[in-house]
């Protein structure tokens, strides 16, 4: 046995009493297998695909967004739209009527989107449902032959994360994670400028997902369907989504691709808010008594990352707390440093920020070519200030130009991963827990990604109707 391994089993084994039901790290869920790739899908280009034909399942809260935003991209044919919800889908359809493409085929009920993977007329399936469909979704879809795009997180467990990458790897069939936020402004200036040593050697970062959800949405009826948010933050300890801060910062520490996350600790403040707040709630309105007297996951959780070159990662994750947002997005160098939050961003050489002169030089000279390509127009288009755009067509682009993705099914994995490792860690008094190596190995050899970043884009973006 592996002492990676070992150390999986033992770090495990000396929490395992602490562990609740759910999100739990078992030892045989840990260890990295001993088998061999079946197939490197880091760098994997798919044959090209002159029209991507794309299904969107869910159609509640960000599903909408992502079908408006596809429908500007040139390439792209909406051929299903399905949600638990039939309302829903024939919403949606609404858009594309609007934008002057035909209707799509709608799907509903608990298993319509099994239906829509096994159409045979589609290439991709987008997914945009709660974070515990997203692996049973995607699995379905590769193994229906067709490309997967999921929300964040990827996955909710260890067994999930391998479940995603086994089935890439066998089908050769792309699983993404539609992490956003990797295509912020500053997020990718920033990229661009640790690929060319602006920074010297990145040896720390801080990324986080510090955003107050509890009364506009956890507590709202009209929020997440079925209130799933609040009752996925039932009994938990750990990092519930820390893919917003991490994404960015592991490409800019090349994860995955000449790096990797080697283990973690991870500590939670007690529950300050949503236990109030749901006995508050419950006074008012006899609805909210089915979440009163439960036990919620605390208000900040901390989980330090230490790679296997010595690097470390500081993930933030607080959805209950009266502050400001901030992914904080903190690169860290032995020549330089960057930081997004709180405003302005800023970058810095030494002891001072760079003035603003020296800012504006600076993104002039840096800015990537892909927002100088597309954006512009995803502002124009929206959605969280135009990188959801980007993200899009970055993906139709690599898809119809046969590129591999940005994000592969390890950076699926590997960042979800942080979800159930870090609950373990937290309810094992901050016991220090390895993060299986998904690559099996192959991080050692792969190559960072483009990202955009030097250009060659074809697709165009269609003229309102």
């Amino acid at each position: 046995m592996s002492t990676n391994r070992r150390g999986f089993i033992r770090n495990i084994a000396l929490g395992s009493g602490a562990l609740a039901t759910g999100l739990e790290v078992t030892a045989k869920e840990a260890q990295t297998p001993v088998q061999p790739q079946a197939f490197n899908m880091c760098g994997y280009a798919a044959p090209k695909l002159d029209k991507v034909r794309i299904g969107f399942i869910g159609l509640g809260m960000r599903g909408p967004g992502a079908v408006e935003r596809m429908s500007h991209i040139e390439g792209v044919e909406i051929k299903a739209l399905c949600d638990k919800m039939p309302e829903r889908a024939e919403k949606a359809n609404q858009i594309l009527i609007k934008a002057g493409l035909p209707k799509a085929d709608t799907y509903s009920g608990e298993e319509g989107w099994k239906a829509l993977c096994e159409r045979s007329d589609l290439d991709l399936v987008y997914i945009c449902t709660p974070w515990h469909l997203h692996t049973p979704m995607a699995v379905h879809a590769m193994k229906s032959g067709k490309h997967a795009a999921t929300e964040v997180p990827a996955a909710l467990t260890l067994e999930d994360c391998w479940q995603l990458v086994d089935t890439s790897e066998k089908t050769r069939k792309h699983c993404m994670m539609l992490e956003n936020c990797c295509y912020d402004f500053f997020e990718l200036l920033t990229l661009n400028l640790a690929r060319n040593g602006f920074f010297g050697e990145l040896l720390h970062a801080e990324g986080a997902y510090i955003h107050d959800l509890s009364r506009d949405y956890l507590f709202n009826k009209k929020g997440y369907a079925d209130m799933w948010r609040l009752k996925a933050n039932e009994g938990r300890f750990g990092s519930m989504y820390p893919t917003h801060g991490l994404g960015p910062v592991a490409q800019c520490l090349n994860i995955g691709r000449g790096d990797r996350m080697d283990y973690l600790v991870s500590t939670t403040t007690a529950d300050f808010t949503l236990a109030p707040m749901a006995k508050e709630m419950a006074a008012k309105d006899e609805f909210f008594k089915q979440f009163e007297g439960k036990s919620y996951r605390g208000n900040m959780n901390n989980t330090t990352i230490r790679t296997m070159k010595g690097k470390t990662i500081l993930i933030q994750h607080d959805v209950s707390s009266p502050r400001p947002y901030s992914r904080i997005h903190l690169l860290s160098g032995t020549q330089g440093m960057a930081s997004k939050w709180p405003s302005p961003q800023r970058i810095a050489k030494g002891h001072s920020w760079l003035k603003p002169e020296e800012m504006k030089a600076l993104e002039d000279q840096y800015t990537p070519a892909i927002v100088k390509h597309i954006g512009e127009i995803a502002k124009s288009v929206g959605g969280h200030g135009g990188m959801d755009f980007i993200m899009d067509w970055r993906l139709i682009d690599c898809l119809r130009n046969g590129l591999p993705l940005d994000q592969d099914v390890y950076d699926a994995a590997a960042w979800s991963s942080i979800v159930p490792l870090s609950d373990a860690s937290a309810k094992a008094r901050s016991k220090s827990i390895d993060i299986p190596d998904f690559t099996r190995g192959a991080w050692k050899t792969n190559k960072p990604h483009n990202m955009g970043l030097e250009g060659g884009a074809t697709t165009t973006v269609r003229k309102k109707a």
